[in-house]
């Protein structure tokens, strides 16, 4: 079973507490996880395909534009360029559809810079829409449990 590695990136918190309920969650499903509060480069270039997936949760902030907390990993993975040699990769992202264009910009750019970089996305985004929910660390676990039995 792989290890499972989350990270997130958060303006005011939300985004924090979805990949804390997804931890609890993979926890209790005795799947190995860590997460990782403070990523930087070594921790995603040093995961292996073969053995880890990434789970990046992000909310958007400004005009779809990634929180400040991982703004530098984004910066340095998109300058570096490591290739992730086909890790499975999901994304997360908050956002709130009344911004229309912007809404899950941050997650949008995860998306395709996992992508550049030879990352397999094991799941379409996730997109947590702020007017539409009240409990975004609900509908994370749902998704993931939906993952999983659609795994088995």
């Amino acid at each position: 079973m792989k290890r499972v590695t989350l990270v997130y990136g958060t303006v005011y918190g939300a985004a924090e507490s979805v990949a804390e309920a997804l931890e609890a969650e993979l926890s209790s499903q005795d799947i190995p996880c860590r997460l990782i509060e403070e990523p930087n480069f070594d921790d995603i270039a040093g995961l292996k395909a073969d053995q880890d997936r990434l789970v990046l949760v992000t909310s958007t902030t400004g005009e779809g534009d990634i929180p400040d907390n991982i703004m530098p990993l984004f910066d340095e993975l998109r300058t570096r360029f490591p290739l992730l040699g086909g890790l499975e990769f999901a994304v997360v992202a908050l956002g709130d559809s009344s911004y229309g264009d912007t809404y899950c910009g941050a997650g949008r750019q995860w998306q395709a810079l996992l992508e550049e970089l030879q990352g397999e996305a094991f799941s379409e985004m996730l997109k947590i829409d702020a007017c539409e929910t009240m409990d975004p660390e609900q509908d994370a676990i749902d998704w993931w449990q939906s993952l999983t039995k659609a795994a088995a």
